[in-house]
């Protein structure tokens, strides 16, 4: 009798907790569906005035449009990128705290620096590429290299008493003069790089005439080289730039190693973002590619719009990751940058 009595009670529990377990799932799905809700943070690694910085802010102020919340971004320099990225790979994944990918945080440290890197170039949810950084290397306007040939004859004779600057150790500006020094063969001849926490301050410090050279993408220094105030020596594309006619691509100069440097942006989340959040995202960023104001400030920035999707968002970035353990094994650099 007493067991069967408490089967008869057993039953409404049971069916309570299915009422219960059933309004939760309908809470979750309903949550998702009305994604997004309120304004999503967009992390990005690096200070501000690089192309970084330029690339956040310029998906945000037109991707809003397309989710009908705003996207605030948030600049949280530091480490060469982890600090910011590490912050986005442990955001909670429901879709409001996203991560500027760059070249550096995403692709550079995880394959140079494994021991050192807190996380794994596949340590995020991938949900899209917005667009390509041509890369090059310039001097002050005033500068006595007024060519590469100038600045190299330099180099080889007194390279270990210049420096240059970059946004920190393994991004592209630390990459791109390492492979550069290394083809040149400068042996014991290589210039001291001075670390900065974005390109910004990197360019700041080269206008100042604290540092010799810089190397990083183009975009944020496009305006000062079109204005006499920067003078790039070479860029790295396969042809000449629209913008900068004048400027010789590296395979011109011998250099066609240096193509392997580009910089790159996209939009990622911290792992396991339910598809229907990632699939929400990649539509607004798929408008956002074909929106004209976005295009075009893309383009002023001096940048070269590449709208990908998820799948081939992780396809790229673990072409990156290849890349550069690669050249980082031909240099010697896997975990041996302090």
């Amino acid at each position: 009798m007493l067991h069967s009595k408490l089967k008869v009670a057993a039953k409404p529990i049971l069916l309570s907790a299915l009422a219960v377990s059933a309004c939760l799932a309908a809470t979750v799905s309903w949550a998702k569906s009305d994604y997004p809700s309120h304004a999503i943070t967009l992390i990005t690694p690096y200070s501000t005035g690089g192309d970084s910085d330029l690339a956040a802010r310029n998906f945000s102020a037109v991707a809003q449009k397309y989710l009908g919340q705003p996207v605030v971004v948030v600049n949280k320099p530091g480490a060469s990128g982890v600090i910011g990225s590490d912050q986005g790979r442990l955001a909670n994944p429901d879709g409001y705290t996203l991560l500027l990918s760059r070249p550096g945080s995403q692709a550079i440290l995880p394959a140079i620096s494994p021991t050192k890197t807190k996380y794994k170039w596949s340590d995020f949810t991938p949900i899209g590429l917005l667009e390509l950084n041509p890369y090059g290397c310039y001097v002050r306007g005033d500068s006595p290299y007024k060519n590469f040939k100038d600045l190299e004859k330099a180099l080889h004779a007194k390279g270990a008493k210049m420096n240059y600057g970059t946004a920190g150790a393994l991004t592209t500006n630390d990459m791109g003069p390492k492979l550069l020094f290394d083809t040149l063969k400068l042996g014991d001849k290589v210039p001291t790089q001075i670390p900065y926490k974005g390109t910004g301050e990197a360019t700041s410090a080269l206008l100042a005439g604290q540092i010799d050279f810089s190397c990083s993408s183009i975009g944020p220094a496009n305006g000062l080289i079109k204005a006499g105030n920067l003078r790039a020596l070479f860029v790295t594309t396969p042809e000449r730039l629209k913008s900068l006619p004048d400027v010789p691509t590296s395979k011109e100069l011998g250099l066609a190693k240096m193509e392997q440097i580009t910089g790159w942006s996209g939009i990622s989340g911290p792992p396991g973002m339910p598809a229907e959040i990632v699939a929400k995202l990649w539509k607004a960023m798929e408008e956002t590619g074909k929106d004209a104001a976005w295009i075009r400030a893309t383009e002023n920035a001096g940048s070269v719009p590449f709208i990908k999707g998820p799948t081939d968002a992780k396809t790229f970035t673990q072409g990156q990751y290849e890349v550069y353990h690669e050249l980082g094994k031909s240099l010697g650099l896997i975990d041996q940058v302090k």
